[in-house]
């Protein structure tokens, strides 16, 4: 039942001889009108029932007054909605249209709402501890809810891709307390935990914290330091494997910055005929190999005033750490602010693809993956790891990736061709989602009138039109 709470009247500048004021009581009313596009991408994709499907529910049915299904969809559909806070779902359970991610439109006890308040909330976050006691109850199966991420990007694609290229990186995600796990990091110049993501595109594959990727270094190894490519080909190795199962000739590809150009990574990559192109940090060693190149690109650029660059085929190793040598392309470029060289170590051959392709046209799209970092944690909140536990900032990591899963299938399945077509998660949410709507319940249908006035009412119309024209997913129908 709604907060017994008074509605205290608000006072504003006033309209030519009339006052104009204002207050908290205008019943069925909501700022979060899009979420049912939400809904519709969610049921499009199967992602929450995908999800639900990844916990063991050990709590007495006959006292559950909120589905697991129900637990996962809020907090999931309201990060996506931009409420990164628990404390916002004390006054969200009683969203109408939020309403719709329950089960029933009337509360199952006197004392409860459809939605969950912040407490069960809490508990769903701490209760998924991979084992049941008194006060946790919810299981969830780690393995089973990474793989979500897999069957998702699978299930996205209508015919196998010929070549797919998953790029690498790991992010600072830094912390305010004495959370567990936590080191400090000298690069970021603070306390941090390091998560590791791996993306196809816009498509994402992994999001995981780097110390609970590493439990069996963790007994001789302290956090401080871990190597932020440490527990990258295992996690290559899982996506590889369940890629395969589903495409058998699909040509894969690595890329990654100069953190992922270990022995260890581009071996398995050799032995398990997956390509890889990664950068290099330049030493004593590698950038007398190109002094004559960087010395025509510094003639080029007095000669002409632009930016002069040359490529140059190396065949390298390094004196201990690589167990073979490698295909190093070299660029030898000056800038306005003196000599840039720069240097990639990859599995291709030259005849496969030329030094200059390679730099410019596969590694440089390397960028592109930044933003997608940036969208998760601006957007999303996938930095909000403040809970004590490693396991319990993980899920709370893992629920702001699968906000973006749902926002991708909304940009991918309703907005592709449109204006938003290359929107960022904050974007859509701003334009679509955020709408204010008057719900109105009756016997036979709910209705949800959003604002005449709505900017985006076109595009709004458009996209729910796709999303309701595609089925559920082929799992979930069966």
């Amino acid at each position: 039942m709604p907060t017994e709470c008074s509605a205290p009247q608000l006072a504003f500048e006033g309209f030519g001889c009339r006052q104009v004021v204002g207050s908290f009581d205008g019943g069925a009313i909501s700022s979060n009108g899009g979420a049912v596009m939400l809904r519709e991408a969610d049921r499009a994709i199967g992602l929450t029932a995908a999800v639900a499907r990844c916990v063991n529910d050990r709590r007495n049915p006959e006292l559950t007054v909120h589905r697991i299904e129900t637990l996962l969809a809020q907090r999931i559909h309201g990060l996506a909605l931009g409420y990164e806070d628990l404390n916002d779902h004390e006054e969200l359970r009683h969203d109408r249209v939020l309403g719709l991610l329950s089960d029933t439109l009337e509360p199952k006890r006197a004392d409860c709402a459809t939605l969950a308040g912040k407490s069960t909330l809490n508990r769903l976050e701490h209760g998924l501890k991979g084992r049941a006691s008194r006060y946790h109850k919810l299981e969830v199966d780690e393995a089973a809810l990474e793989t979500v991420f897999l069957d998702v990007y699978v299930a996205a694609h209508k015919t196998p891709p010929k070549r797919i290229i998953l790029d690498l990186d790991a992010t600072d995600d830094p912390l305010h307390g004495n959370q567990e796990g936590r080191f400090y990091h000298g690069y970021y110049r603070g306390y941090c935990y390091l998560p590791l993501y791996i993306f196809d595109g816009r498509h994402l594959l992994v999001a995981k914290l780097l110390p609970s990727r590493l439990a069996a270094e963790a007994t001789s190894q302290s956090p401080a330091n871990i190597d932020a490519a440490a527990g990258a080909k295992e996690e290559i190795a899982r996506i590889v494997a369940h890629v395969r199962a589903a495409w058998p000739e699909v040509e894969i590809w690595l890329r990654a910055d100069s953190g992922f150009a270990r022995d260890e990574l581009m071996s398995w990559c050799e032995e398990n005929h997956v390509n890889y192109v990664f950068g290099m940090a330049g030493n004593k060693r590698l950038e007398p190999m190109i002094a004559d190149e960087l010395r025509d690109a510094k003639t080029t650029f007095e000669a002409t005033g632009k930016p002069a660059r040359l490529f140059k085929e190396l065949a390298y190793r390094t004196k201990k750490s690589w167990s073979r040598s490698r295909r190093v392309v070299a660029k030898a470029e000056h800038l306005e602010k003196g000599a840039n060289p720069r240097f990639i170590v990859t599995s291709l051959s030259a005849e496969q693809i030329g030094g200059a392709d390679l730099y410019e046209k596969i590694y440089c799209a390397r960028g592109e993956m930044e933003n997608r970092i940036k969208e998760c944690h601006l957007d999303l909140y996938a930095d909000r790891t403040s809970a004590a536990t490693m396991r319990a900032n993980q899920l709370r990591l893992w629920f702001a990736s699968l906000a973006y899963v749902l926002m991708e299938a909304v940009r991918r399945l309703a907005l592709t061709g449109t204006e938003m077509a290359n929107a960022t998660a904050g974007s859509i949410r701003l334009k679509l989602l955020k709408l204010g709507t008057v719900v109105t319940v009756s016997v036979r249908r709910i209705k949800i009138a959003f604002a005449t006035a709505c900017p985006a009412k076109a595009l709004f119309v458009t996209a729910i039109e796709r999303l309701r024209a595609l089925g559920p997913p082929i799992a979930a129908a069966a």
